[in-house]
């Protein structure tokens, strides 16, 4: 499983012009499923996203982490993620996983994330959305994460 993650001073998600999911300063993680990855997988990268220490300590260094600093988290599935990007000029999703599986997973990442962190917003799976944010720094890292 993929996030590429964003420290964001704010973050929302819409579909059909209507916001779905919204989060101040926080963490925006565009989330890819993969063929073959797992429900551990996700609560692999769970550990990940919320433990990455990508905020400022009070010397100005990444040292804290979400959990840490209480901030948002939005999650955002987004399939492209997924895309084999190694040869041509497009991507072909041989690796990203069969839609049902991916919504599957997406939804238990979502469902983990509320259970253990109290500001999580998500966007809709499937849905064409826009999404809005103010990337801190930026900062931006790609973070993945496999079964053990």
């Amino acid at each position: 499983m993929i996030a590429l993650i964003q420290r964001v001073n704010f973050a929302a998600v819409s579909v059909e012009g209507r916001i779905v999911g919204r989060i101040g300063a926080g963490i925006l993680a565009l989330v890819g499923v993969q063929a073959g990855d797992t429900a551990a997988a996700g609560e692999r990268l769970l550990e990940r996203v919320l433990g990455y220490r990508i905020f400022a300590d009070d010397e100005g260094r990444m040292n804290r982490s979400l959990t840490e600093t209480r901030g948002g988290l939005l999650l955002v599935p987004q399939f492209t993620l997924a895309a084999d990007t190694r040869k041509g000029a497009r991507a072909g999703f041989s690796t990203a996983a069969a839609p049902a599986l991916a919504q599957a997973l997406f939804e238990q990442l979502v469902a983990a994330a509320r259970a253990r962190h109290a500001d999580v917003a998500s966007g809709r799976f499937g849905a064409h959305m826009k999404v809005a944010l103010e990337n801190d720094g930026p900062v931006t890292f790609w973070l993945e994460a496999h079964a053990a």
